[in-house]
Parts: C-alpha cells; structure tokens; sequence
C-alpha cells in the first residue's frame, strides 16, 4: 500500500533507508505522470507522527541526494516531499492502530465479509493464526469485522468533526511547544 506500483515499490526499497537516517518514516510514494513529465510524490512522518515544513525540506534533501546519485527515474520529474495530512492515507498496520476511534474507508482487493469497501471506525487491529487484522466497528453492525492486513489496496481516514478537532489540538499543542512553527505555513516542498 506504500507503493502501487512495482516502480513505487523499487523507490520505497531505496528511499526507506535514506528517510530512517534522516529521522523520518515513508508512509507513502507514488510516481506519477507520462512520459512527458513526471511527479514523485512522497508522504512522510518522524516516529512520532508530526511532519513540518523543516521536516520536509530535510527529507527532500536526503532523498534528492540519493536520486541524483542514482538516477533511478528515467525523464524529468518534480519531486514533492509532504506530510500525510489529516485525512491521512493508512498504509502501514501500526496507521490503524494509532488511529482507533476514528472513522475510515478501506478498500480491499477481494471480497470480505459480502464486500470489497468498508466504512466505519477503526477497532484497532489483531493477530489471528499468524494473520494481521484490520477490526472496523461497521455502522448497524453488530459485530466488528475483521479484515486481513494484506488485502487493504487503499485506506485513508475519513474527514469528520472528530478528525478535525483532534488535528486542531494536536497542532495547538505542537505551537505551545515551538512557537516557531507557526510561520511554517504549508508542510509541502516541490523541488
């Protein structure tokens, strides 16, 4: 899910480690575009879950190191290095259990419990048989479904009061902290 393509997944292969030594953890990398002109579009986050426009700048740098060295995107391309915003995409086990409470929509690439699309609020995840789970408290459901890790093509949270409320007060307690970050304006740095 980090990566769609096996493209994205090569990049991801060579980036993961450039973005642990900088501090930072890849949540997801798409590369994007035709022949003409393409986008390598990178969402990341440090360990914590917090991403600035600093942040960004740094992770851009590493990675346009390692890139230019290597050469690995045949063509132009703009490189965009951006946190995952609020409405985050969820694309390691660890997003779905940091985000219990709040509401998604998952996209499978079979059929699950009658359906391939799901909508509700995460339950955290299990470990069944050696199997990673995705619990989702369905509306009108009685009972929490469960649905294996490897089959989750897409999932991102879903924008809603509670979402928004929780982002306001992260980012209140984050400018409590570092004043500073108030100037930082939009956490996105296209090279």
């Amino acid at each position: 899910m980090r990566g769609r393509t096996p493209e994205d997944r090569e990049l991801i292969a060579l980036l993961d480690p450039v973005s642990a030594d900088a501090g930072y953890e890849l949540v997801r990398l798409r590369l994007m575009g035709g022949a003409e002109h393409r986008k390598l579009q990178i969402m990341a986050e440090r360990p914590d879950g917090t991403m600035n426009v600093e942040d960004c700048a740094r992770l851009s740098r590493a990675v346009s190191v390692l890139l230019d060295e290597l050469d690995p995107i045949a063509g132009e391309y703009t490189l965009e290095v951006s946190s995952p915003g609020i409405d985050r995409p969820l694309t390691r086990l660890k997003d779905f259990a940091a985000h219990e409470g709040l509401e998604a929509r998952i996209e499978l690439d079979r059929v699950a419990e009658g359906r391939k699309r799901f909508r509700g609020v995460l339950a955290g995840t299990e470990t069944i048989d050696g199997q990673d789970m995705v619990a989702v408290d369905l509306e009108g459901e009685e009972h929490t479904a469960l649905v294996p890790f490897d089959w989750v093509v897409e999932a991102k949270l879903i924008l809603t009061d509670q979402l928004l409320k929780l982002g306001a007060d992260r980012r209140a307690a984050e400018l409590s902290l570092n004043p500073a970050l108030a100037e930082d304006g939009e956490d996105l740095i296209e090279e």
